[in-house]
């Protein structure tokens, strides 16, 4: 009896399926839409259109939610708080005379025999506030003369320097406008590996120009571009006269400061750095608020801890740094720090290489008391430090 009733299930189910199959293939529009097998007689160009859906809300589904056909709302936010710089400066070109060869003719008379010129440059900068403050990088602004800013509404102005920062290739200028459309800073401790970013500028002096790509990495550093580096990688072009510009987010918030490409061509092979905006305020702050960045310092040359030094040497620690050197006089000296200490902390938080530590170290008031940790002969220790303030690039070291 249980073989019959197996039967007819079997046979029921059997009539059922060719009985849907002989619907789905002649009569369609009597199924469901996701049960029917072709697109219906109006969808594949019968007498009604498709029905459009409707937009969504906005801010219902965005980001990783739903995708993205365009970046044209990040565009515009950002392309009008870039602006293109132009510098010009005044440098001696030697005039052609044979008597200029001889290296003592030319240091009593050279000046004579040479003609003034004018060297320009080009750069790109962000409007960081609406009555004038534009940043942009040191070495654009550089030694230069005469600093001109072209606004995206065709305006363009005179702009002074208020301050600049070497060491991490920052500079601030002051236009004398008011009303300027000031971009907004995102928050580049968020950023991720992946994550699509604009950059935009003035490439090759062409025209503001916006370029895309993802964030390549994070936390670039000892690439021996700026004393103080901690720069977001990113495969979005970026050319000569690009530096200064803005790099976005795709809500057109500012992460970082167009600083420099890795090229050997001089055009972009998909290897460039930005200054990430957390520094930019930090450095920004100070300018404006005094015209340059005090940073601590302890007087020490670092050298990185590496596995193979640590084991060469039979270190007790693979990270932190080693003190190679102690200038003489120093806060450290003065602390008592010794060639071959180790530092493995300040004031509670781990050193982890040299690019950490004078990041760590600058970040320390000059004048104030800090503990460093040590390591001396496999023991450790702390000791309090006087941090100086750290001197200004080029500046002799007393």
């Amino acid at each position: 009896m249980l073989r019959n009733l197996w039967l007819t299930f079997a046979q029921a189910i059997t009539v059922m399926l060719a009985a849907l199959f002989i619907v789905a293939t002649f009569q369609p529009q009597w199924l469901p839409a996701r049960l029917s097998s072709r697109p219906s007689a109006e969808a594949a160009g019968g007498d009604k259109p498709p029905v459009p859906l409707p937009a969504p809300a906005a801010g219902a589904a965005t980001g990783r939610d739903a995708p993205i056909l365009s970046y044209s709302e990040a565009a515009r936010r950002a392309t009008a708080s870039v602006v293109n710089i132009f510098t010009t400066k005044e440098v001696r070109v030697p005039r052609d005379h044979p008597l200029l060869n001889d290296p003592l003719f030319r240091r009593f008379f050279g000046e004579q025999f040479s003609q003034r010129q004018q060297a320009s440059s080009l750069g790109s900068g962000v409007i960081v506030s609406a009555d004038g403050l534009v940043l942009t990088n040191h070495h654009v602004v550089e030694s230069a003369d005469d600093i001109e800013v072209l606004l995206t509404d065709g305006r363009r102005a005179k702009a002074k320097v208020v301050g600049s920062d070497p060491e991490t290739d920052l500079a601030v200028l002051r236009l004398e406008l008011q009303g300027l459309p000031a971009i907004v800073f995102g928050n580049a401790e968020t950023a991720r590996v992946g994550d699509i970013v604009l950059a935009v500028g003035n490439p090759f002096g062409v025209g503001q120009t916006v370029t895309m790509g993802i964030v390549s990495a994070l936390g670039r550093n000892q690439l021996g571009i700026n004393t103080f580096e901690n720069f977001i990688q990113t495969d979005a072009a970026i050319n000569p006269g690009n530096s200064g510009g803005a790099l976005v987010d795709t809500e057109g918030r500012l992460l970082g400061i167009n600083t420099a490409i890795y090229s050997r061509s001089g055009g972009s092979l998909g290897i460039g750095f930005a200054i990430p905006a957390s520094t930019v305020r930090q450095v920004m702050d100070q300018i404006v608020a005094s015209g340059s960045v005090t940073r601590g310092y302890i007087g020490v040359e670092p050298q990185d801890v590496t596995p193979e030094l640590a084991e060469a040497f039979k270190l007790p620690r693979k990270e932190g740094t080693i003190i190679a050197g102690v200038m003489r006089g120093g806060p450290a000296d003065k602390a008592g720090v010794k060639v071959g200490d180790i530092l493995v902390a300040v004031e509670g938080k781990p050193v982890t290489n040299t690019a950490n530590m004078l990041s760590t170290i600058a970040q320390i008031k000059p004048g104030d008391v800090a503990t460093f940790r040590f390591v001396r002969e496999g023991k450790e220790f702390d000791l309090p430090v006087t941090v100086g303030k750290r001197p200004k690039p080029g500046q002799r070291l007393e």
